[in-house]
């Protein structure tokens, strides 16, 4: 796959991501009391229920970043978690999915969000905050 490919590839995770997060930003209030997953109802489906396990462990990944004030690394570690949440819509897709183009997109989303993430990651190790 080449290098613009890929690119195109991961804005368009990005800005499906961006979406969802858009879309469920009013709704974000404390629901420490609540048994989230009893609210799933059987209408929604297994992907349905498997999209929002994957934004909310992603926020709740994301409310727990030690910012450091080094825009540099703050942007590692806050993509981290906004690329595993990729990740795992792109597994649920598979899990759930039936078409192929689809299926081969959240495929295409894994390799490139999973080596992002290594790339962070590697990153982060060699650049410690001081």
């Amino acid at each position: 796959m080449n290098l613009m490919k890929k690119i195109v590839l991961a804005l368009m995770a990005a800005g499906m991501l961006a979406a969802v997060l858009v879309e469920t930003a009013p709704a974000q209030e404390d629901h420490s009391g609540h048994d989230m997953g009893a609210m799933a109802t059987s209408a929604e489906g297994a992907s349905t229920t498997g999209y929002k396990e994957a934004m909310d462990k992603m926020h709740k990944a994301m409310a727990a970043i030690e910012y450091s004030g080094n825009a540099d690394v703050d942007f590692a570690r806050g993509m981290i978690p906004h690329h595993q949440a990729a990740i795992d819509m792109a597994k649920v897709l598979l899990a759930n999915g039936k078409d192929p183009e689809m299926r081969k997109l959240a495929e295409a989303v894994i390799a490139a969000q999973e080596a992002e993430i290594k790339e962070m990651q590697a990153w982060l190790a060699a650049n410690p905050v001081k």
